[in-house]
C-alpha cells in the first residue's frame, strides 16, 4: 500500500467553525477521517497532519522528499508568500498535489498568486473536501510525476 502524507497549513484545524460559507461545515477531524477512509478504499495509506508553523510544514516536506512519499498539500496562507515552502517542495521526489477547498482565483486578489504551484505536480481547487479526494485519486492512479 502506498503511503501518502496529507499536509495542511495554518488555520485548517479550524475547519467547520472558520468561515463555513467559504470553507464548508466539515470539521478538520471529519476531513481527516474521510481522507483515511477514502485512501484505504483506493489502496493508499493516508496520514493527515496539520500545523500553523511554517518550519514544521517545511520539515514534513523534507521528510516526504527523503522518503519519496507522495503528498497532498493544502498550504493555506503559506500558498501566497512562503518561499521556504516553495524551495522545500522543489526538492520533492514523488508527486505533490496542491489543494484548496475554495477557489483562490475567485477570491481576494492577494490569494490569486501561488508561489508553490510551479513546483507542484498539479493543483486542485474549489471543490471543497472533494479537492482532497480528487488529489488522492490522481496519486492512486499514477497520473502525476
Amino acid at each position: 500500500m502506498t503511503r501518502v502524507l496529507v499536509l495542511n497549513g495554518p488555520n485548517l484545524s479550524r475547519l467547520g467553525s472558520r468561515e463555513p460559507d467559504v470553507y464548508g461545515s466539515t470539521s478538520y477531524d471529519e476531513l481527516a477521517a474521510l481522507l483515511v477512509e477514502e485512501g484505504a478504499a483506493i489502496g493508499l495509506e493516508v496520514e493527515v497532519r496539520q500545523t500553523d508553523d511554517e518550519a514544521e510544514l517545511v520539515s514534513w516536506i523534507h521528510e516526504a522528499a527523503d522518503g519519496s512519499i507522495p503528498v497532498v498539500l493544502n498550504p493555506a496562507a503559506f500558498t501566497h508568500y512562503s518561499y521556504a515552502l516553495r524551495d522545500a517542495i522543489a526538492q520533492r521526489t514523488a508527486p505533490l498535489v496542491e489543494v484548496h477547498l475554495s477557489n483562490p482565483a475567485a477570491r481576494e486578489e492577494f490569494r490569486h498568486t501561488s508561489v508553490v504551484a510551479a513546483v507542484a505536480s498539479g493543483t486542485i481547487a474549489g471543490f471543497g473536501t472533494g479537492s482532497y479526494r480528487l488529489a488522492l485519486r490522481a496519486i492512486a492512479e499514477g497520473v502525476l510525476r
